[in-house]
């Protein structure tokens, strides 16, 4: 374990003062109770416009109301079963796992654990990290309301109408959550996303009678003091946090204006978000189009905040600057090099904690293809993908349509050697496989220790593959294996992972690349890429990873050899995959013995799944080894 002292001086070194400095002060803040005098529980009621005027001049949203989707309709039995399920109080958490809530959830209570959060506590007194409480996740997934576009979907295409029940959900949160109090006012990005579905239904729903002028005057109330409560806390995300959270907290302010009209503050709140979001978007998003989490489930939240947030601004004649439109245009293009076309899955690489923010679609939460091809569609004016399918719906409840003479070419997919070297991800592209490497030299703190993996696919079928995330909250073994180097496609050292792990999602000893050669010949396609790793143990260890992807073939040939190590440890190469029968892994160094263990993959947040864990080990500093995949 590393001390305090030592802690501190590699957070001011990864980390800078202004982050450390923040943190120390926060943390001081919430103690002395100054966080609870800020944002006090027993704020007046605000009440802003009549609801008849609202309607009249609710600004320019999305849509106008549900008559204006420009949508063919389509009433799949799928989205009806899914929605006679929600309706009945049956929730599917992470997309993929299906809890009974009953039809009056107290809002309060972990399915997952069991354990109820106090809503009479100041959200400054909850801990997201209470080991009795469980994952505080499973409480805010209900809360940010992302199951009504399900509802949306189903009254719009089945011509039902849901309206008193939407309400009524929102009108049982408001009973359960008093302002600024309990675990749902605990994140200002669960606040933003709440928002911002509640104005999905306020919009879709505009004209219906459920919507009555007692709700609209609680609604006013509640909609203020949270999107008051972003505003004031917006520092802790900007700088504390500064990833997606930042980005989202900020869209939301930045769209203020838009979204609420009718409160004074928004047009100052807006014009310092679009500020901010700008900044953050031109600090987050790296100019080869990688994102600074470094996951591929958190870029796709970041594509989903910017389709929002450029479709909305537009509608309403005023766009982002050019920098905001190229950031987003970067970031479809790598995800899509990254894709597996036919499913639209990516690897499982960095954090996936689920989030799917508008789920305006029939597709599995694995298949990217709805969210990437909004976007593209309105950067483009056309399609990603060919032909039809269940992906081109989400543009349509974004309000974005195809259209001629738009910002930028149509993108597609590319073969052979592909590269991202500000992110650290290099891609060999040959026929239906894809080979993935990371090989970063970390601008931002890292979420896992996966320098040097090797995700391989074949067709539709990620063979080798990425463990994922599991849960953010649970056991310390389980935690330390998906964000751990065991759980990836890369070199271990005994059983140490290549950076320390410090508290929460903190690593020390950052593993560095300093060195990567592409290349190619008639047989081979050639990646070389060397890390500083293991820091913890000498600063002097490299870890050099050679990947030879043999034309037309599935076979790949991995030397990994480490330098600079001490006398006394083994190197483990690790290899995951869910296909055993068809992947195969031979030590070609005389010295190096295989073996096979049960290992974890976790596709959807909150689940995982046995997989075969292969390592090969060697008293060596050097191993080579065949893939093979039938």
């Amino acid at each position: 374990m590393i001390n305090i002292g030592t802690g501190v001086v590699h957070l001011l070194k990864n980390m800078g003062p202004r982050y450390v400095a923040y943190r120390v002060r926060h943390e001081l803040e919430k103690k002395a109770g100054v966080l609870k005098r800020r944002f006090p529980d027993n704020q007046p009621h605000k009440s802003f416009i009549p609801l008849e005027q609202w309607r009249a001049d609710a600004g320019t949203f999305l849509f106008e109301d549900r008559r204006d989707i420009k949508l063919e309709k389509n009433p799949a039995s799928a989205l009806k079963e899914k929605a006679e399920q929600i309706l009945e109080g049956k929730m599917t958490f992470f997309s993929s796992q299906l809890y009974d809530l009953g039809k009056s959830y107290d809002w309060l209570t972990n399915p997952d654990s069991g354990f109820r959060y106090d809503n009479t506590k100041h959200w400054s007194q909850i801990s997201d990290l209470n080991p009795a409480a469980g994952d505080i996740k499973y409480v805010w997934e209900k809360s940010r309301f992302s199951y009504l576009h399900t509802i949306l979907r189903y009254d719009y295409h089945f011509e039902q109408d849901s309206a008193e029940w939407v309400f009524s959900e929102i009108d049982s949160w408001i009973k359960a959550n008093p302002v600024n109090c309990g675990p749902n006012f605990r994140c200002s990005q669960e606040i933003s996303l709440r928002l911002f579905n509640w104005c999905f239904a306020l919009h879709f729903y505009k004209g219906s009678p459920a919507l009555t002028d007692e709700r609209w005057h609680s609604y006013q109330h509640y909609i203020y003091w949270q999107l008051h409560h972003v505003y004031h806390h917006i520092d802790f995300s900007r700088i504390a946090v500064r990833n997606n959270h930042a980005i989202t907290e900020t869209a939301l302010l930045c769209l203020s204006e838009f979204l609420f009209p009718f409160i004074p503050e928004t047009k100052q709140w807006s014009a310092r978000g679009r500020k901010w979001l700008e900044e953050e978007v031109a600090y987050q998003v790296y100019d080869d189009g990688t994102f600074l989490q470094h996951s591929m489930n958190y870029h796709r939240v970041v594509v989903q905040v910017l389709t929002l947030v450029l479709s909305l601004a537009e509608k309403n004649g005023r766009p982002l600057s050019g920098k905001m439109y190229e950031g987003a245009y970067k970031s479809v293009n790598f995800l899509l090099q990254c894709q597996q076309l036919t499913t639209g899955r990516l690897p499982n690489t960095g954090a996936n904690d689920g989030a799917l923010f508008f789920q305006f679609s029939g597709s599995d939460y694995t298949d990217y293809r709805p969210q990437l091809n909004a976007l593209h569609v309105l950067l483009t004016g056309e399609n990603l993908y060919s032909g039809a399918g269940a992906w081109e719906e989400e543009a349509a409840w974004f309000g974005i349509g195809r259209q001629a003479g738009k910002r930028f070419s149509a993108l597609q997919q590319e073969q052979g050697i592909i590269s991202f070297p500000i992110g650290g991800y290099y891609l060999i592209r040959d026929g239906d496989t894809l080979s993935l490497i990371r090989c970063a030299r970390y601008r931002d703190r890292p979420g896992q220790a996966d320098n040097l993996h090797l995700d391989i696919w074949v067709g539709e079928q990620n063979m080798l593959h990425d463990a994922g995330s599991y849960k953010y909250n649970t056991a310390q073994e389980l935690k330390r294996y998906f964000n751990g180097t065991q759980s990836h496609n890369t070199v271990m050292v005994d059983d140490l992972d290549q950076m320390l792990k410090g508290e929460r999602f903190i690593w020390y000893y950052w593993s560095e690349a300093t060195n990567v050669r592409l290349s190619e010949d008639t047989a081979y396609y050639v990646f070389e890429g060397t890390i500083k790793a293991f820091g913890h143990l000498s600063k002097y260890i490299t870890h050099t990873r050679t990947v030879k992807k043999k034309k037309g073939s599935n076979t790949w040939f991995v030397q990994d050899e480490v330098q600079g190590l001490p006398g006394g440890h083994i190197l483990k190469q690790m290899w995951h995959t869910a296909f055993s029968d068809e992947v195969a892994v031979r030590p070609l160094s005389a010295e190096a013995v295989p073996s096979e263990k049960q290992g974890w993959q976790s596709v959807y947040y909150g689940t995982k799944e046995a997989c075969t864990e292969m390592v090969v080990s060697s008293e060596s500093r050097q191993i080579q080894t065949l893939i093979q995949i039938t």
